[in-house]
């Protein structure tokens, strides 16, 4: 009787902490993303780092030797991408009304059509109310961009992110290992034995799926954006490598890029062929993410099912915005540890065996 009192104090007291735990970050959600991402490349990057100390150096070393590899690779590919992008930008930019007069004459039979069987319907004002619609539509998108980019608070959190997260990340990485030698001494001692090990599984979850789908969204991205630039569609690296990148929310990156891709196709080119390369170009790209890239570099014994990782994402997405989208997925890892654990103990509990 006394131990199962114990027990529920315990439950509570952890109960408790977590309930804690969640308001401060809600609290706390405009001013974590740099910590957040700091951490999460610290926890990407800590493999390397051992393989570093293993090799003689110590650890501030070999965090030093990996955090500039980083920024060898990554700076001169970002400055790459960004100057491709934005010259792919303009370009559009310049051709945009273009595009748009073509895509009228393309849809005018549909009017006419439309016309013949609904006499009633005046083809030309239907027309019209269309082009001003994509004229107004373009304003607008031009003014949220513009207030995107000029709002005070969105240039504090991009500078917090180029400032704050390098610092973070570097710091993490070095003191890694100590703190998780600091937490694991404060673990319980009756629960040590139970917490390590969905510790360890909460672990392996996470660095098969973090790890792994970084390395899909990155390829996927890559073989987009390659595959579109060959087909000449324009925005076509852009469109490719962000749907590649934001193929971490299942079907999200994916439709979306195809959507985008389709409608500057079909205002962009006159022919099928050029049109069905753009559908191909998806085509084969679903079909190496499912057949090899997510089963060779994920696998299949990360223990998240599909459904709650768009859950968890979507509802990150929603209370935390990019933040949420950052910490769903750990997240998910570890309450499905923890509710496997708690299934696992009920089983053997007197309310299941009903002794």
């Amino acid at each position: 009787m006394f131990e199962a009192k114990r027990t529920s104090h315990n439950w509570l007291i952890w109960l408790s902490v977590f309930v804690v735990f969640c308001a401060a970050v809600y609290v706390l959600r405009s001013v974590l993303l740099p910590f957040v991402a700091g951490i999460i490349i610290g926890y990407v990057l800590d493999p390397i780092a051992d393989k570093f100390q293993k090799m003689g150096m110590n650890r501030t070393w070999a965090t030093v030797v990996v955090m500039l590899l980083l920024i060898l690779i990554f700076l001169p590919l970002l400055f790459l991408l960004l100057g491709v992008i934005q010259g792919q930008i303009t370009d559009f930019l310049s051709v945009l009304p273009n595009y748009i007069s073509a895509l009228m004459k393309k849809i005018e039979p549909i009017f006419y059509e439309l016309q013949s069987k609904f006499p009633d319907v005046d083809a030309e004002k239907v027309k019209g109310y269309i082009r001003a619609n994509m004229a107004n539509a373009l304003k607008v998108t031009a003014k949220v961009v513009g207030s995107v980019i000029s709002g005070g608070f969105a240039f504090v959190n991009v500078i917090s992110l180029l400032l704050i997260t390098p610092v973070v990340a570097f710091y993490m990485l070095r003191d890694w290992d100590t703190f998780i030698g600091k937490v694991n001494g404060l673990l319980p001692r009756r629960s040590k034995a139970s917490i390590e090990q969905q510790a360890r599984e909460i672990n392996q979850i996470m660095a098969n799926f973090i790890r792994g789908q970084l390395s899909v969204c990155v390829l996927l991205g890559c073989f987009y954006a390659i595959g579109l630039y060959i087909v000449g569609l324009d925005l076509g690296i852009m469109i490719g490598f962000l749907a590649g990148v934001i193929s971490f929310i299942p079907y999200v990156g994916s439709i979306s890029g195809f959507v985008v891709s389709m409608c500057i196709a079909f205002a962009q080119f006159d022919d099928i062929t050029h049109i069905l390369s753009v559908v191909a170009v998806f085509a084969v790209g679903q079909f190496l993410e499912g057949n090899f890239l997510t089963p060779k570099l994920v696998g299949e014994s990360v223990g998240l099912h599909p459904v709650w990782v768009m859950f968890a994402l979507l509802a990150g997405g929603v209370l935390l915005g990019f933040l949420g989208l950052l910490i769903a997925v750990p997240m998910a890892a570890i309450i499905g540890v923890l509710v496997r654990h708690a299934i696992e103990n009920y089983k053997h509990s007197s309310l299941y065996l009903e002794d």
